[in-house]
């Protein structure tokens, strides 16, 4: 699904505006990333939480050449499914 699919299906949901649906959207993601890129979790109760990750430097390969390399430590995005989501997608 994409992302005008799924504005079109809780357009449906909610029955307001794709325009508006579109507006909210945007500003829900808009706010994630700007607090988990400055440090904070967002919890989503029953869906998830999205947190910074820390990546340390480890040895690597590189595959053109076989030559074993050293990739760098990286900052990461993290999301941990809620249990709420885990059981809808694996339900017991």
């Amino acid at each position: 699904m994409n992302k005008q699919e799924l504005i079109g299906l809780v357009s449906e949901e909610v029955d307001e505006s794709k325009e508006s649906v579109n507006k909210v959207l945007d500003a829900l993601l808009r706010t994630i990333k700007n607090a988990v890129a400055e440090g904070e979790t967002v919890q989503l109760i029953g869906f998830g939480s999205f947190s910074v990750g820390d990546r340390p430097a480890r040895p690597g390969v590189d595959p053109k050449t076989g030559e074993p390399i050293e990739i760098a430590a990286a900052r990461t995005v993290k999301f941990t499914a809620g249990k709420t989501f885990k059981d809808a997608v694996s339900p017991k």
